[in-house]
């Protein structure tokens, strides 16, 4: 079931008066995201993706065509609660959305500004707490956590509010690798067991390798639209874009150039090696 529908979008950020009209930042696009997805959106920096993720849930609207959050263009400003009740936003900088200081009370924020009553979110706040598994730290000053911890704290400000898709704009990019592993375990955690449909904007190639579907952007135009085995199986195409692809695909497609028979479609470490194993053992 469809959840979001942009119909030939088209976006240019405002100049001051009097100077040349920018380009579009976003030509033409047209993409849609159903229920309980799991989509990682790359691109280079420039490429939109960035711009493409703020329209999701009304940070930004179109100059041409449209947007559709469950049915609600997101150019009616009297429905905007509702279309960022539907879909929330987490950006890459988790500082930049933590404004308590205690854990829970950040957590319930937007809760208190929306009239929610104090026993319910008290119960969303424990929810969304144990569903990023931050509830032993509920309590803590979030100055004291690490950058994976936080980034799960705002992302857990997030699920309080019950949003069917999140979208997440490079939540990883200023993290270490065990943040990452953090976070990106929690987002697969929240698709698989509890149907969020997410939006990953990244790059890393790893991330995107393991969303059920990759959308790649050149020049504000979706160059690529598919599952991650068929997207990465384009390598050329994706170098010449300035984008790399996983380390497995990218041995297999030199070893493949040196003429050893591999299937294009490998993507991972594991897959990898089983290819190699029945190669040699061929």
């Amino acid at each position: 079931m469809e959840l979001i529908r942009c119909e030939n979008v088209t976006f240019a950020y405002p100049v001051p008066d009097g100077a040349i009209p920018a380009a579009p930042v976003l030509q033409d696009v047209s993409l849609s995201i159903q229920r309980g997805e799991f989509v990682a959106v790359l691109g280079h920096n420039g490429s939109g993706k960035s711009t493409l993720a703020k329209h999701f849930n009304a940070i930004l609207t179109p100059m041409r065509g449209e947007v559709l959050v469950d049915g609600i263009d997101t150019r009616q400003e009297e429905r905007l609660l509702e279309i960022r009740s539907r879909v929330g936003m987490v950006f890459q900088n988790p500082d930049n959305q933590i404004v308590a200081t205690v854990v829970e009370e950040d957590v319930a924020f937007a809760l208190e500004n929306l009239g929610v009553p104090p026993a319910e979110i008290r119960l969303r706040v424990n929810e969304a707490l144990e569903a990023v598994g931050m509830s032993k730290y509920k309590l803590h000053a979030p100055h004291q956590l690490s950058g994976g911890q936080k980034q799960r704290v705002a992302i857990a400000g997030i699920i309080a509010m019950r949003p069917d898709c999140i979208v997440l704009d490079e939540p990883t990019a200023m993290l270490d690798p065990r943040g990452r592993r953090e976070v990106m375990r929690t987002l697969h955690d929240l698709n698989q067991k509890h149907g969020v449909t997410i939006v990953h904007i990244t790059h890393y190639m790893d991330e995107a390798a393991g969303a059920g579907r990759v959308v790649v952007m050149d020049r504000g135009k979706i160059l690529l639209d598919d599952t991650p085995q068929k997207v990465f199986s384009h390598v050329e195409l994706l170098t010449r874009v300035g984008l790399d692809v996983p380390q497995a695909t990218r041995l297999c497609h030199e070893l493949g150039q040196e003429g050893l028979s591999l299937p294009e479609d490998i993507i991972t470490e594991e897959h990898c090696a089983q290819a190699l194993l029945e190669l040699l053992k061929a």
